[in-house]
């Protein structure tokens, strides 16, 4: 593997997580024309399609878009908008508006320093040198709910950092996500300032090109290693056909799903991964907690998940 030094130069800097969205104050949903009932049918229908679970205090999150949504179809009342959900959206494209403007996608370049130093620092030469010394060429890795692309991407930059004789790996990173908004910026790969304020400075020029308006665009060495797909994880058999994985992250996307539908993800990515395969989840999450069926080791100053 190569030197690690690079990447390990910015651990100093400190991340810190913006908040999901502040959800304002109760009483201004009587002006959006949704009550409790109406609130409860919605929240059990999205879990239903997308497994994700709004509680009772999202009552005002879920009403301001819901009202957007209204207004662009010129529905009258939440009781109508629903009925139009489940009874004239065939096709999902409906439901697909309204998954857009539910999701918050919080995230830039190198987030959780200390959780990618393991990876970069650990399990990647650990794995990459078992895959070698049988022959196996091949890395795969997840993103899953990658949002606007700084995740997936920042993988991407830590392989072409650390792994010897890149050239001899076939890499193929999978980035999915529910909303396909985010999947288009991804795409395109041009991020604003703050998206890259914790990248190594020594990086930004090696792997960005800065434009004329103060974006940066990502170089298409780094953006031809991520493949973006639309995919709803909930949604049964889909990640199964992707293949299996040596690597998962999944961070900071549970926190969206109930205990439920949080086993049912992580039994997924279970399977989803090779044996000795790693899975990471974001800091406030552990899969300790939902599930046993991962074993824990020490991988430098952090704890990481592996199946057995």
């Amino acid at each position: 593997m190569k030197s690690c030094a690079p990447f390990v130069s910015n651990l100093s800097r400190r991340n810190v997580d913006c908040p999901i969205e502040k959800t304002g104050h109760m009483e201004n949903c009587v002006d959006l024309n949704i009550g409790i009932d109406d609130f409860g049918s919605l929240s059990d229908f999205v879990y239903r399609k997308a497994g994700i679970r709004f509680e009772a205090k999202k009552l005002y999150f879920l009403s301001k878009r819901i009202q957007r949504r209204m207004q662009d179809l010129g529905i009258a009342t939440a009781s109508e908008y629903i009925r139009n959900l489940r009874f004239s959206d065939p096709n999902g494209i409906e439901f697909q508006n309204l998954i857009n403007l539910l999701t918050v996608n919080e995230t830039y370049f190198f987030r959780d320093f200390p959780q990618l130093q393991s990876f970069a620092e650990h399990c990647l030469p650990e794995l990459a040198a078992r895959k070698a010394s049988r022959g196996d060429t091949v890395l795969r890795i997840l993103s899953a709910g990658c949002s606007t692309g700084e995740e997936p991407y920042t993988l991407a930059i830590i392989l072409l950092e650390m792994l010897d004789n890149i050239k001899g790996w076939k890499v193929e990173i999978l980035a999915c996500d529910i909303d396909l908004n985010v999947l288009g910026k991804a795409r395109r790969a041009v991020y604003e300032t703050r998206s890259v304020k914790d990248v190594p400075p020594e990086y930004l020029p090696r792997y960005f090109n800065k434009n004329p308006e103060g974006s940066y665009s990502l170089k298409n060495e780094v953006k031809r290693m991520v493949r973006f797909e639309h995919m709803n994880l909930a949604e049964k058999g889909m990640l199964r056909r992707q293949g299996t994985f040596d690597f998962v992250f999944c961070r900071n996307v549970l926190i969206y799903f109930d205990d439920v539908s949080r086993k049912q993800m992580v039994d997924r990515f279970y399977v989803a991964l090779d044996p000795r395969g790693y899975i990471f989840l974001g800091s406030s999450e552990s899969v300790g907690r939902i599930t046993t069926g991962f074993g824990i080791r020490r991988a430098g100053g952090h704890l990481v998940y592996y199946k057995e």
